[in-house]
């Protein structure tokens, strides 16, 4: 018992001991805290942590009579939080264990920049506390900043850059820094007639009356401007509209501008608030909650290169009876605007080439075979990126989601089965190995073929048979896939794919554009004698994207050579580099170039509707089938048309469109095209 009663007597003499250093701790005091020099370093603690609760408990009582603790805390919450303080660290300057006054330093980074403040001066006191004396911090507001008073606010500026600009080749903005109308409201005049007005105004607008009585609802100041839409500036006569409704003002604010229309939507995208995820990812790269980010096309490509990142200005506003008096800087940081991106890219065209689709489905890709410039990327259809910086009306999302959402599909970027158009290729590989003898006429009898019995009911099958034995400019001239299949057995699979590898299939294209691979297969291997022949006239599992069409023929204007495709102008011609060295030689390129020619200078030709009086043209038609199956009949089809002017060569425009199956194959892609080279060529001179 007697043992009992000892381990309860002990237990609470424990308890009372720890209720006792419980006291001194909540008190600002430990046993530890035997001098100032102590006492100030557990008050630095609590600072370089943001325990501003902890803080305050050291404060002495002259301090906790001048600010209550939840004024207190807010004021270092507000302004730490507002000038985004991190990585606190203080310094102290005495080792004076009874110092009165401890000089001390600060360090911390901030939306400015890293900042060192000195001048800095703990009072320290000592005060009774349960008859013993302490040391406690004599606070002011000099201890937030030596230069602070009572009255005075810290307050942080941003100082604006300008995001970079992209501009054509010929100085024409895609995407540039301007103005907006933002149509809104001033309730206290809207409200007078609130439901006709909303009606109204939503009517003239396009968009739901929902959206503005939204924002009425939210209003808490029915004298200051309510924004409601921005809208671009050429929108005169609804502006005009909207500005007859009592009630209804407007502002100009900055605002990033497309001037490029649908015709330049996927290839520059736009800039919209970034959101938390992307800042996530982007973390201690300098965005905010409150920056604007590239989205999609260019503006995102080429982020980093365009960004602006503002300059911020931290400063003490010392105060008199509530007017600032004087700004005290404590950090600066200057603004950075963006760089400006001069493209290779003409506009002109790209607009030409987009109308000229005519809202079909496709991609269209125009490059100058000499310098590896892009001249045109176009996918079809398309969307206006204003509407992402302003607003898309109801009709449109209406479009938009009837058509579901396909003018955001990016097709210009994305590998297609190539077709009739990679029989360019095979011919290369079978020049170059000395397996084609481009004079030789083979004699192919019919529409379908095989080479024996082991491929089972499969054959290929060729459009026409033109009852006569078929060589190479003639296989070109009539498409004739019998004639790449057979041609393609003999080059052989190893010989095959070494080729494709010789033309960067497989390979990322070296351009900034993200562009999806070609293949020859997904594994870049060829499995079976079928699935080489199919490749041999560009079916199979063949790929490619409307770029590596475009450049793989440019090697016959080039003497063999493929040009490093770039997006940005090359002011400097020697800044045009080789991509792809020799690919094929000038003998077998000029070869070639004249079979090319015939396909659309011989009536009998593929490609002889593109004809142009005047301008010598050479090119492919292509059409692909997407075969569920051997036997399927009714796939989709891909309409493919490669053109090149020859002489001077300045561009080559190739041309994909989904969908034509009942639309005439290729030849639908042929009239397209033709208006396009008609306005490049005849009325623009080739400029």
């Amino acid at each position: 018992m007697r043992k009992t009663n000892s381990k309860r007597l002990f237990i609470a003499l424990v308890a009372v001991i720890i209720l006792i250093l419980s006291t001194f701790v909540l008190g600002g005091c430990s046993f530890k805290q035997k001098n100032s020099v102590e006492t100030f370093n557990t008050y630095k603690d609590y600072w370089q942590k943001k325990d501003y609760k902890g803080m305050y408990s050291m404060l002495s009582n002259e301090a906790k009579a001048k600010i209550s603790e939840k004024n207190f805390i807010d004021r270092y919450s507000n302004i730490y939080s507002g000038i985004e303080a991190n990585n606190i660290s203080i310094n102290a300057e005495s080792t004076d264990k009874n110092a009165e006054k401890i000089p001390f330093s600060l360090t911390m980074t901030t939306a400015a920049g890293e900042v060192a403040v000195k001048g800095y001066e703990a009072d320290m006191v000592k005060e009774k506390v349960d008859n013993k004396k302490i040391w406690a911090i004599n606070w002011s507001e000099k201890m937030i900043f030596p230069q602070m008073e009572s009255q005075d606010k810290v307050r942080v500026e941003t100082i604006a850059a300008k995001r970079g600009e992209i501009y054509d080749r010929n100085g024409y903005g895609l995407a540039i820094n301007g103005t907006v109308v933002t149509i809104g409201i001033k309730p206290a005049d809207f409200n007078a007639n609130k439901e006709a007005n909303t009606t109204n105004l939503a009517k003239i607008l396009d968009i739901k009356p929902s959206a503005i009585e939204d924002k009425l609802k939210a209003d808490s100041n029915p004298e200051h401007f309510l924004p409601i839409v921005n809208i671009s500036v050429d929108k005169k006569d609804i502006i005009a509209e909207a500005m007859k409704i009592p009630g209804v003002i407007y502002q100009k604010p900055n605002n990033r501008i497309y001037q490029g229309g649908e015709a330049m939507g996927s290839l520059i995208g736009y800039v919209g608030p970034i959101t938390a995820e992307e800042l996530k990812k982007l973390h201690g790269q300098g965005y905010s909650s409150t920056s604007s980010i590239g989205k999609r096309g260019l503006e995102q490509v080429y982020e980093n290169k365009l960004r602006a990142k503002d300059g911020k200005f931290i400063y003490i506003s010392k105060q008199k009876d509530g007017v600032e008096t004087e700004k005290i800087q404590i950090a600066k940081t200057e603004p950075k605007n963006g760089e400006n991106i001069t493209l290779s890219i003409d506009a002109e065209l790209q607009k030409n080439i987009y109308e000229n689709m005519n809202g079909e489905k496709g991609a269209s890709t125009a490059i100058n075979p000499k310098t590896g410039e892009i001249l045109a990327m176009v996918s079809s259809p398309s969307f206006d990126p204003n509407l992402f910086t302003t607003y898309a009306p109801e009709s449109i999302k209406t479009q938009w989601e009837k058509d579901k959402n396909i003018q955001f599909d990016n097709r210009f970027k994305a590998a297609y089965a190539p077709g009739s158009a990679f029989k360019l290729f095979t011919a290369i590989a079978g020049l170059e190995k000395g397996s084609i003898n481009p004079s030789e006429a083979i004699n192919i009898q019919g529409n379908q073929w095989q080479p024996s019995g082991s491929w089972g009911a499969y054959k290929v099958t060729r459009v026409v048979d033109p009852g006569k034995p078929i060589d190479l400019k003639n296989a070109f001239i009539y498409s004739d896939n019998i004639y790449f299949a057979q041609q393609a057995l003999k080059i052989g699979k190893e010989t095959f794919i070494a080729k494709a590898k010789d033309f960067g299939i497989g390979e990322t294209l070296p351009i900034d554009y993200p562009i999806a691979k070609s293949q020859i297969s997904a594994d870049n291997s060829i499995k079976n004698d079928i699935q080489l022949a199919d490749s041999g006239y560009g079916q199979g599992q063949v790929l490619m994207s409307p770029l590596h069409v475009a450049l793989m023929y440019s090697a016959v204007l080039n003497k063999g050579d493929i040009m490093t495709p770039t997006l940005q102008l090359q002011k400097d011609k020697a800044a045009a580099k080789v991509w792809k060295k020799g690919v094929v030689s000038e003998k077998n390129a000029n070869i070639l170039l004249e079979d090319l020619t015939e396909v659309i200078e011989n009536p009998s030709g593929t490609g002889h509707g593109v004809k142009i009086p005047g301008v010598a043209l050479a090119g492919k038609t292509g059409t692909a089938e997407l075969k569920k199956s051997v036997e399927d009949t009714s796939g989709e089809e891909y309409g493919w048309l490669v053109s090149m002017n020859t002489d001077n060569p300045k561009m080559v425009l190739v041309t994909m469109i989904e969908d034509v199956r009942s639309k005439g194959g290729s030849h639908y892609v042929i009239p397209m095209q033709k208006k396009v080279l008609e306005y490049y060529f005849i009325q623009r001179g080739g400029h």
